[in-house]
């Protein structure tokens, strides 16, 4: 999100600063407790109102991607489009994909800058290479969000507020589901890059829920590499296979890397563990599904509606631009969408692409058309 002048990145540093309370209980349904947030209610199915925030100054909105292309980016640009169109002082959305090319980024924001944007979404898949470019934006009087990773950079300074999952709290909930569902045995957790930072936020976290829980051990202090790819991942898992003879819980921090896991588990022809994890997809889903009407089915827990992450960046910056009010809490919560244990079970749409995300905060009608880009 972004800041709209220099008095403004002073006044969005101290609206955006303080502490933020922690997610009171699951509920049965494909909610999260009473979301009892500091700063208001930021759960993934709990969308707020962006038309108070709207004000009235015309503005133009730059929506900025690292890595355009997949499914799940494809869904989110369409989000933000459909949060934005309820502001009718929206003249303009520029959107930009740097395709895997940090450089690329980083000229893409200086480009939307001299276009004239006021309110820059990001995706900052780059990490801190991209905070000078944020940097000068926000100098030039745009109003920066940045959401989904998480920064390194100092609000008010390099964007207006850091919207980002909850890892840590995320971790908090696997812990608990674990801990009534498994109730005792060996845990592995299955990250992504050697040292992303969002990986082992999410293990921090893991480790946080599970002392608690006495007679349940993480194999590993470390996450498991996987880089978030689906071959690694199967690698990975066939070498914790052999290397521990019992594994009765695998946590991931991607809905590929649990369905990598389990085919590991199936190709070696053993039961698969207990599987938790977030950002499903609608390929794991369907797996599950599968598994369950065959008679084998495994006990399963996933935390989704990532793609609706945008739409609380896209409210943070419109309300930082406009000086109207947005208290909702910039440390965002997935929400229940499968959990076994409860009966809750997932969607699955054969008609779907594999990498598809069925919990968008999109009407059906336009997420099917997103589906067909």
């Amino acid at each position: 999100m972004k800041t709209a002048s220099g008095r403004h990145e002073v006044r969005a540093a101290h609206r955006f600063a303080g502490s933020f309370a922690k997610i009171a209980a699951v509920c049965g349904a494909c909610t999260i407790g009473t979301a009892a947030w500091a700063a208001g209610d930021s759960v993934t199915n709990h969308q707020g109102d962006i038309t108070p925030m709207c004000g009235t100054k015309p503005m133009i909105v730059g929506i900025s991607d690292g890595y355009g292309g997949n499914t799940w980016r494809k869904t989110g640009l369409a989000e933000a489009k459909d949060e934005l169109s309820r502001c009718k002082n929206v003249k303009r959305i520029i959107y930009s994909n740097a395709n895997g090319d940090p450089q690329k980024a980083s000229s893409d924001i200086n480009s939307m800058v001299a276009q004239g944007v006021n309110v820059l979404i990001l995706l900052p898949d780059f990490g801190a290479v991209q905070l000078p470019s944020m940097r000068s934006a926000i100098k030039a009087g745009v109003a920066v969000v940045p959401y989904s990773a998480q920064l390194a950079g100092t609000p008010g300074r390099d964007y207006v507020v850091n919207v980002v999952g909850d890892t840590k709290q995320i971790g908090v909930l696997w812990a608990d589901w674990l801990g009534t569902t498994v109730k005792k045995g060996n845990v592995v957790f299955l990250g992504g890059s050697p040292g992303a930072a969002s990986s082992q936020n999410f293990l921090n976290g893991l480790k946080a829920g599970l002392k608690p829980y006495a007679n349940l051990k993480l194999l590993s202090d470390q996450f498991v590499v996987t880089n978030w790819n689906p071959v690694d991942a199967q690698k990975a898992t066939a070498g914790l296979i052999a290397q521990y003879p019992k594994i009765d819980a695998i946590v991931t921090d991607s809905g590929t890397t649990a369905l990598a896991a389990i085919k590991a588990f199936e190709q070696a022809h053993l039961t698969v563990p207990a599987i938790a994890t977030i950002a499903s997809d609608n390929e794991l889903n369907c797996h599950y599904l599968q598994a369950k009407k065959a008679g084998t089915p495994f006990p399963y827990y996933t935390l989704d509606g990532t793609t609706s992450y945008v739409r609380f960046a896209v409210r943070q910056g419109v309300a930082a631009y406009q000086g109207t009010a947005d208290k909702e809490s910039p440390s965002i919560l997935p929400f229940v969408y499968a959990d076994s244990a409860r009966g809750l079970d997932p969607k699955c749409d054969p008609s779907a692409p594999p990498d598809a995300d069925l919990t968008s905060a999109l009407p059906a009608a336009r997420l099917k058309e997103v589906f067909a880009q």
